[in-house]
């Protein structure tokens, strides 16, 4: 994710993907939120970074002492504390922080998760304790090329380096051990045209620049959507070939 997109969802104005319907076919067997169980129990303090409106840390963040969840948008911030009304017995706190400029105090998380979101290295190595676990999940390279193809640009679409093996050689040079790298492939299959058009109009997967280099909110070309559509359609939904990626690191 590039810093440049605070602006862009500070503009979408409603993170709530919850009435977006679709199956999903998990090609690859990692899960991020059973990785953090994994590596936290309940007397865990964790850090969630990229927390967005907050439905995930709510709804699917295993059962921890407490996790602290930030954002850079103070809308999304907003929302998610909105959200958290709805989870009076969940330990969570929101708050609104740069990953890129982080203030917590040096060695005060067992473990920290980023999804779908900038990360500094070094920044989440201080604030881990000795032995604690970074886990991370991306979109990679190569996500929803056949959509991509299509509309001529996207998110990553042109990176010469793709933001996985960024962040695994980063994890590695900042001192993190046993660093792990997967890939994870999952085909999405949406209800209706509806559906895959809200997608596309909440996230940048089809993003596009303005002249002075900055992130638009994204313009869906009809034909070409329709397109896609006629494409990818199948008896099951409107197919969306997703490839993100997964790191675990310990400090």
């Amino acid at each position: 994710m590039k810093k440049d997109e605070l602006e862009f969802y500070e503009n979408v104005g409603d993170w709530d993907f919850s009435m977006i319907k679709y199956d999903e076919e998990i090609l690859t067997d990692w899960n991020f939120y059973e990785k953090i169980a994994e590596n936290a129990d309940e007397k865990s303090l964790c850090l969630d970074l990229g927390c967005g409106g907050g439905e995930n840390v709510l709804k699917r963040y295993p059962e921890v002492g407490m996790v602290i969840a930030t954002d850079f948008s103070p809308e999304m911030v907003k929302t998610a504390n909105e959200n958290l009304k709805d989870y009076p017995e969940r330990r969570a706190k929101f708050l609104v922080m740069d990953n890129l400029k982080m203030t917590f105090p040096s060695e005060m998380f067992d473990l920290v998760s980023a999804r779908h979101t900038i990360i500094d290295s070094y920044q989440i190595r201080e604030c881990l304790k000795e032995g604690g676990t970074v886990v991370i999940r991306g979109v990679d390279k190569g996500d929803c090329s056949e959509l991509k193809q299509i509309f001529g640009r996207g998110q990553g679409q042109y990176d010469e380096i793709a933001i996985s093996d960024l962040d695994y050689a980063n994890l590695k040079e900042a001192g993190f051990k046993n660093v792990e790298k997967v890939e994870i492939l999952i085909n999405e299959y949406y209800k209706t045209e509806q559906d895959l058009m809200a997608l596309l109009l909440k996230t940048p997967i089809l993003e596009r620049e303005n002249e002075s280099g900055k992130m638009e909110m994204p313009l869906i070309e009809k034909d070409l959507f329709d397109e896609y559509v006629r494409k990818f359609r199948s008896e099951r939904g409107i197919l969306l070939k997703r490839k993100y990626y997964g790191i675990i690191a310990k400090k």
